[in-house]
């Protein structure tokens, strides 16, 4: 089951969101919440379903351990002794456990990957949403071994670890945020249903009217690279830049609106990256969850920035290594990552520099300087997604040379916009243009005038918006990018 779809949107969450209040007790509603997301995933990948269960068992285990106390009755004497023991004893159970999610997710994402090109008789396909389970696994066992509650029973982690909105691409919740909602489940009011209605129909329009459509002007030019000229190249860089975000925000809506049904929220995603200044505040506005993860368990266990500057490049290059790394096994995922470590570690110095030069720090702080920033941010983001969508190492090379003077074969434009697409290049600019400013304005409207759009407005639009995305919607639902992932 996809989401959105007909039957998800008008028989699954609807009749799971009215059982879910009918139901008596939490702990019913906790084995509901477990038995339809296992009914969720199953038609994806039924074939992993123990797997995942499996999983779910060794994590909670290891959490539980982590968390046993001292036994009361050690004499005073050997308390300090037998804490000491215990401490190494938690220590070394901890590493177990990070172990043992990031060697599943590497066997999955390159060493399979690797042995079905020796022996393609291997190939074996990663189980949707396991980069994701194994981020959230590792942040709850390294939050209990930092003094956070573990989960009280089985079956109240696996409903956590399995919700059925946010399992296959996220966001990245944490256990003890999510359960305390499930403590004293509150039925959603007027204005919160309201809310759960326009982000689903939000992200519906954003999936299905625009990146399904944008992503076939992106599929058609990126299998044409051979044929594109240098105009076409850098429409369908920008073009996949949107694609990317309103496919990945889009989904992130959608899981968002369906847990607010059962009365959870779940933490924002995107905050419009395209319209920030800096490198550091785009990651801090893209992914956030996954933004969120990297400082709390891997930039600051590293030092952070509290080892000097050097110290600081080094374990900001790390980071978005291991970022790019848990993308994908491909050349270029690394590469995407290497990029943005540099970007970031370009920024970090410049801030020294500023902090040194009033005059350097002047221009930044200056309208002047902020379009520079905002202008140099973007291109580079936008640019870093080349390798993002064509990790192989041969495409790259092929888009290095036709970012300049390239013409594109005669039938290109035929082919791909007139016949395929039913708009000239021009027109397909103008309409990514267009959308780009309906952004603008909805960015200066929450973050300059601090507006928002009133729940009745939004009321009005959930029905049209929804009605639009399926009357629009490609004849074929192109699945979410991040499904890879």
């Amino acid at each position: 089951m996809t989401l959105p779809s007909i039957v998800y949107g008008l028989l699954f969450l609807p009749g799971i969101s009215l059982l879910y209040w009918l139901l008596p007790g939490r702990g019913l509603k906790l084995w509901l919440l477990l038995l339809v997301s296992l009914a969720f995933y199953a038609p994806l990948q039924l074939q992993y379903i123990p797997f995942l269960l499996g999983l779910v068992l060794a994590n909670y285990v290891i959490g539980r351990r982590l968390s046993a106390p001292l036994d009361w009755r050690i004499p005073n004497e050997e308390w300090h002794f037998a804490q000491q023991d215990w401490d190494r004893k938690r220590l070394v159970l901890l590493w177990f456990g990070i172990s043992l999610n990031v060697l599943l997710l590497l066997s999955f994402k390159y060493i399979a990957p690797m042995a079905s090109t020796a022996n393609p008789s291997l190939q074996l396909l990663m189980p949707l949403g396991l980069s994701f389970f194994c981020f959230e696994c590792i942040a709850y066992l390294i939050d209990i071994y930092r003094g956070a509650p573990a989960a009280n029973n089985f079956v109240e982690f696996a409903a956590y670890k399995l919700f059925f909105p946010k399992l296959i691409a996220g966001p990245i919740t944490r256990f003890q945020g999510f359960i305390s909602q499930m403590k004293r489940p509150r039925f959603p009011n007027l204005e919160q249903g309201v809310e759960a209605g326009w982000l689903i129909a939000s992200g519906s329009v954003k999936k299905l009217l625009l990146a399904d459509r944008i992503g076939l002007l992106v599929n058609l030019s990126f299998d044409n690279l051979e044929r594109s000229g240098s105009g076409d190249l850098w429409l369908v860089i920008f073009a996949y830049g949107l694609q990317l975000y309103l496919d990945f925000s889009g989904y992130v809506d959608i899981a968002r609106g369906s847990a607010l049904l059962l009365g959870i929220q779940l933490p924002q995603n995107f905050d419009f990256p395209y319209f920030t200044t800096s490198i550091a505040d785009f990651w801090r506005r893209w992914h956030i969850t996954l933004g969120d993860w990297l400082r709390n368990y891997l930039y600051f266990p590293l030092g952070g920035s509290r080892k000097g500057l050097g110290r600081t490049c080094l374990n900001l290059l790390i980071v978005m290594l291991v970022a790019g790394i848990w993308h994908g096994d491909q050349w270029g995922f690394l590469i995407w990552g290497l990029l943005h470590g540099l970007a970031l570690v370009i920024h970090r110095l410049n801030q020294s520099v500023a902090n040194t030069y009033s005059g350097l720090k002047a221009f930044w702080n200056n309208w002047t300087g902020v379009v520079v920033a905002w202008a140099i941010t973007q291109i580079f983001v936008f640019l870093s997604w080349i390798p993002f969508r064509l990790p192989n190492p041969q495409d790259l090379g092929l888009v290095a040379s036709h970012f300049f003077n390239q013409a594109a074969d005669v039938q290109f434009a035929q082919k791909v916009y007139s016949e395929s697409l039913g708009f000239s290049r021009g027109g397909i600019v103008l309409m990514l243009l267009g959308l780009t400013g309906i952004m603008a304005l909805l960015h200066g409207f929450k973050h300059r005038l601090k507006l928002q759009i009133s729940w009745p407005l939004k009321l009005m639009f959930i029905p049209v918006g929804l009605y639009l995305a399926w009357l629009l919607a490609p004849l074929e639902t192109v699945p979410y990018i991040y499904f890879e992932f």
